[in-house]
């Protein structure tokens, strides 16, 4: 069976996983910046957000100490796409609060956003403890580690989030991707289905599975899965794009010279 390299999978997530999302999806989305799942926050408009970035963002010029507003702030300033500016933020605060692990949990997921993968690392690792682990911590810093190519590594730092919130849907989906990242998509497909069969999972986790048997080459089954979420248009544009980066990627496998297609912006 072919099995697409990670460059694809990691170019078609950017765009079929991302579900429609008005702003740049972050591989850090699993757990936002205030520690409350991102659930909570994904019907929230870039209005409401902009609206936050104003408040907090007077508050946090009054003090710029204070924990709970600079990660307020940082939240806003992610959601409008000012990724740089929320790392800044957040990076301040920490100097005056280096042991407050909500506001480090923050900062490194922020510094995360930015590409400083291994400064992350450092930081989240401070941001709980052995005796007190953070899921949503060990989450991000999967996260991270799949970011850098470090899957096995990745993958543990799932299986003990999953120790501490057994069977939750988007940290299942978070291991699945990992997998097909490193390109075991029979084990990526079985984590993704368990993770689609739980309660209250997302729609980007269905998503995600389509995604997966798409790049095993079931394109009907994938076009099927993604049905169940978006409209039969958007499924089948869906699974038009995934067919059009595997065949790019082969091209370009064949010609060294040739660029691998980049993908589309989604509104």
């Amino acid at each position: 069976m072919h099995r697409p390299q990670a460059l694809a999978a990691v170019a078609v997530l950017a765009t079929l996983a991302a579900g429609g999302c008005s702003t740049t999806p972050s591989p850090f989305d699993s757990m936002a910046s205030s520690g409350a799942p991102a659930a909570q926050t994904a019907q929230r408009t870039e209005a409401d957000w902009r609206r936050d970035m104003e408040a907090f963002g007077e508050r946090y010029r009054r003090n710029p100490r204070d924990p709970e507003v600079a990660i307020r702030y940082a939240q806003a300033l992610r959601a409008v796409g000012q990724r740089a500016q929320a790392a800044a933020v957040l990076e301040q605060t920490a100097i005056q609060s280096p042991q407050n692990q909500a506001l480090l949990g923050a900062y490194g997921r922020a510094l995360a956003d930015n590409g400083n993968y291994q400064q992350a690392l450092e930081v989240l690792n401070r941001a709980h403890t052995p005796d007190q682990p953070d899921w949503r911590i060990l989450s991000v810093q999967g996260a991270v580690l799949d970011q850098m190519g470090r899957h096995q590594d990745a993958q543990r730092h799932y299986a003990s989030a999953l120790r501490l919130m057994p069977d939750e849907p988007s940290e299942l989906s978070n291991l699945g991707l990992s997998y097909a990242l490193a390109k075991d998509l029979q084990q990526a497909e079985a984590t993704l289905r368990r993770a689609a069969d739980r309660p209250g999972a997302e729609p980007k986790v269905r998503q995600n599975l389509a995604l997966v048997v798409g790049l095993q080459g079931r394109f009907q089954e994938a076009e099927t899965i993604a049905r169940g979420d978006l409209s039969a248009s958007e499924a089948a544009a869906n699974v038009a794009y995934l067919r059009q980066m595997l065949a790019q990627q082969k091209d370009w496998t064949k010609s060294p010279r040739s660029s691998p297609l980049k993908p589309a912006t989604r509104s």
